[in-house]
């Protein structure tokens, strides 16, 4: 099978690998589409120290089941399903407390283990969950980065009542977040994007308002909020620069709830913080609830992305890397899949 193997900085490559079987517990899915995720492309630059060469990365995935291991019901082949990508011991104080996302022995599809970028992937049936056929397989592949958002609207909405929030970032991660927040209830939820194309997207997705700055949002949040600012602040980018608009734009007791990677380290001076009482919450992945939430709002059409563009095969996947690391485009998921041959 064709197999798009990260090897190292910059490096990536079409290979010829063996197909995967199904062990016991475990299915074989035949990718329909695998999205690129902005994790993987700091990955692919060498700046996240979790992922290993050579590597078959791809977390965000949906496909159909062509193979089912000893232990699984037959009745799974055929069957159209999303990924959740993240492996968790299940008997751990975290995972009894349904935190698996914080599992101490936790895992990662196409991280830990071989991921979507192929034509074939090994997964366990824990994993999954079935979709409708009339679903696009592309935005069964959404299920992912929206079950990301559903867990920071839930971290977002937990120390209290929200009525203004705003989102740092429009690209997929920043929608994402920012239709849960909306979803989940929050009448006012604005957006900080500088690209004219993702402020447009934001706009399409239910923003009540959109910046190209800090300065413009916090005019808006002076008289919207009597000058307090916002109850909570999201960080779908990550890096210093926003880290530090979000501690800025929060109201006094407010929250910011982080969950960009860009950048490791940040400075922000913190007399401020301590002194107007704000909370910096960081939000990793999501729990179970979190992604069957996701997938629920996926199928329904509560959720998404609009118009889908059409898979890159896996020989387009390493130019396909190569062009996201060049910046923001208008394009608000690139897909990648290998075509079924007749």
């Amino acid at each position: 099978m064709k197999s798009l193997v990260w090897q190292g900085p910059e490096e990536m490559s079409v290979e010829d690998m063996a197909e995967p079987g199904a062990t016991s517990g475990e299915v074989v899915l035949r990718v329909g589409s695998a999205g690129i995720c902005g994790s993987e492309i700091e990955g692919y630059l060498g700046r996240m120290g979790n992922r290993t060469p050579p590597l078959v990365m791809g977390h965000e995935f949906a496909g159909t089941v062509v193979e089912a291991g000893d232990g699984v019901d037959a009745s799974w082949v055929g069957k159209k399903a999303t990924v959740n990508p993240l492996l968790s011991c299940g008997v751990c104080r975290m995972c009894r407390a349904s935190m698996d996302n914080l599992c101490v022995k936790r895992t990662m599809i196409g991280i830990q283990h071989p991921g979507g970028f192929a034509e074939y992937v090994a997964v366990p049936q824990s994993c999954l969950t079935e979709v409708p056929d009339s679903l696009d397989i592309s935005a069964a592949a959404l299920a992912e980065p929206l079950a990301n958002g559903v867990h920071v609207a839930r971290l977002a909405l937990s120390r209290g009542p929200v009525e203004t929030a705003v989102v740092i970032g429009a690209g997929t991660i920043g929608l994402m977040c920012l239709q849960s927040v909306v979803l989940s209830g929050v009448p006012d939820v604005s957006v900080i994007e500088p690209y004219e194309a993702r402020r447009e997207h934001a706009r399409e997705f239910g923003a009540s308002a959109v910046f190209s700055s800090s300065e413009e949002a916090k005019e808006y949040l002076e008289g919207r909020t009597e000058g307090f600012g916002a109850d909570v602040v999201v960080d779908a980018v990550g890096a210093g620069e926003t880290r530090r608009i979000g501690a800025d734009i929060v109201k006094p007791g407010g929250s910011v709830v982080m969950i960009g990677l860009h950048e490791d380290e940040t400075s922000i001076g913190f007399h401020d913080v301590i002194r107007r009482q704000v909370a910096f919450t960081g939000s990793y992945a999501y729990t179970k609830d979190d992604f069957a939430r996701a997938v629920e709002w996926i199928s329904s059409g509560e959720a998404g992305i609009g118009e889908l563009s059409p898979a890159l095969s896996l020989e387009h996947g390493p130019d396909a890397f190569a062009d996201l690391v060049r910046g923001p485009s208008g394009q608000i998921k690139v897909f990648l899949a290998e075509p079924e041959t007749k």
